[in-house]
């Protein structure tokens, strides 16, 4: 029997939401991703159904958020994260949100870190859904903060490390402002475990442009966290 692909497993997902009716879209990197050329590692969907909602078509679905509207499916050895569109509240960890609340398909790109991760594409029509201008950008090249750069590094600071990493592995440019506001928002990796920094670094270091995030770094005043 042919092994089906992880896209394929994934389209079948959001073919079963949206007979149903709900809307049903890949979400985030593997949108991106795909427009560039690459093969994505993995698949998310974004959803105007609810976790109760996921469960009726889906009833060995894991809520690995549910307080985030997040929940895991598993399919062929494969497993595929289904969210819920939503708005995000305050970032008190500058982690994750202390609140969401369910919101529309803008809302949901509008909190997300940058314009070439906030794309939303329908494997049914073949449409990109791009509320942020991240096709503009991603054609270009270039890394920009979603709406105030401030606040998206502020709301979690690990981004500034993903943008590095994102400008290394994807060869693109860090936007004047969102650089900008790394500078500024530099001492505050102090705050984040070594963990999380760790994991992050050792993603940088595994891309082939590895001297080139390692300057960023350096450059930004993230070398020393």
């Amino acid at each position: 029997m042919t092994r089906r692909s992880p896209r394929d497993i994934a389209a079948d997902i959001a073919a079963t939401l949206k007979k149903a009716g709900h809307v049903a879209w890949f979400a985030g990197g593997c949108v991106r991703d795909q427009l560039l050329g690459r093969d994505p590692k993995d698949y998310d969907i974004v959803t105007d159904a609810t976790p109760d909602d996921v469960l009726k078509s889906f009833p060995r679905a894991q809520p690995v958020g549910a307080a985030f509207g997040v929940m895991l499916i598993r399919r062929h050895g494969m497993s595929v994260e289904l969210a819920t569109f939503r708005s995000d509240g305050i970032y008190v960890d500058h982690r994750r949100p202390e609140t969401i609340e369910f919101a529309t398909a803008r809302e949901d790109a509008e909190r997300r870190d940058f314009t070439v991760n906030g794309l939303f594409y329908d494997p049914e029509t073949d449409e990109v859904h791009d509320y942020v201008d991240g096709i503009e950008d991603l054609n270009g090249r270039i890394l920009r903060a979603i709406g105030d750069p401030d606040a998206r590094f502020n709301d979690d600071h690990l981004r500034m490390l993903r943008a590095v990493r994102f400008h290394a592995a994807l060869g693109m440019e860090i936007e004047s402002s969102t650089e900008a506001a790394i500078i500024r928002h530099a001492s505050n990796l102090s705050g984040i475990s070594t963990e999380r920094i760790g994991d992050e670094c050792r993603r940088i270091l595994s891309c082939d442009e590895r001297i080139k995030g390692i300057d960023k770094l350096e450059r930004l005043g993230l070398g020393a966290s």
